[in-house]
């Protein structure tokens, strides 16, 4: 178990899933836990200290809302997702659904991280650890065109924030989850596989097993940690072996 006590975190895309197992990994190892989602119901009992029901795709709310909290010591960005869409061939995708994805999976991502970074460049310490996905590293799954560019645009952004905000003692790291059954929408994928492809998906994983949202959140910790000061920039695909 890590001590994450008189650390003040914030954890987004909280209410549910991977997001939910996160805090209550932080909220374990005696942190303070803010957490955002437009779930308000989910977020309810998440276990976090505080919780905060907004748009992460704005970035002025992300930004007064983080202003009121105070300085954030660790930011996990868990919010994301398909937002209800399905593969769909690429001339069928209008500009809504492709800017929806990114507002999702990398706006929100770099509005929270613009929103911490002047309090842990103050402070000489800090730590992002981003959500990505197997879908940010090769083609996804879902064979949502949206979904996998937003994933690599985070992964990117990643390795980035991690060059600019190291020599300020800020570590930037993201954990690329495999296929984990987390919440209705990965529910849902999986019940479209069949059988047949449930049963492919499952056999090319070494471990032969589908991921769960504990073990996002056991890499989430690490990253975390203090114990992890010299990693940063690097991308932990938790998938249990299938890269």
């Amino acid at each position: 178990m890590y001590d994450f006590s008189g650390r003040r975190v914030l954890v987004t895309g909280a209410a549910q899933g991977i997001g939910r197992a996160i805090v209550q990994g932080f909220v374990a190892g005696g942190a303070e836990v803010h957490a955002f989602d437009l779930d308000r119901e989910g977020l309810k009992t998440s276990g976090a200290a505080a919780i905060y029901t907004l748009d992460l795709g704005d970035r002025q709310a992300v930004l007064d809302t983080v202003a009121s909290i105070g300085d954030i010591d660790i930011l996990a960005t868990a919010a994301g997702g398909v937002r209800g869409q399905v593969n769909r061939p690429v001339e069928e995708i209008d500009e809504e659904a492709w800017h929806t994805l990114f507002r999702a999976n990398a706006d929100s991502a770099f509005w929270c991280a613009q929103a911490v970074a002047p309090a842990m460049k103050k402070n000489s310490w800090g730590r992002i650890v981003t959500i990505s996905s197997g879908a940010g590293l090769r083609p996804s799954l879902t064979g949502i065109q949206g979904y996998s560019a937003a994933k690599h645009a985070l992964v990117g952004l990643t390795k980035q924030l991690a060059w600019e905000l190291g020599p300020f003692g800020v570590t930037v790291n993201s954990v690329a989850p495999g296929f984990v059954l987390s919440n209705p929408s990965t529910q849902k994928q999986w019940e479209s596989y069949g059988p047949e492809g449930q049963k492919k998906l499952v056999e090319s994983i070494h471990t032969k097993r589908l991921g769960t949202a504990a073990d996002i959140a056991n890499a989430t910790l690490f990253f975390a940690a203090e114990q992890s000061g010299w990693i940063t920039g690097q991308i932990l695909s938790v998938d249990g072996g299938r890269s």
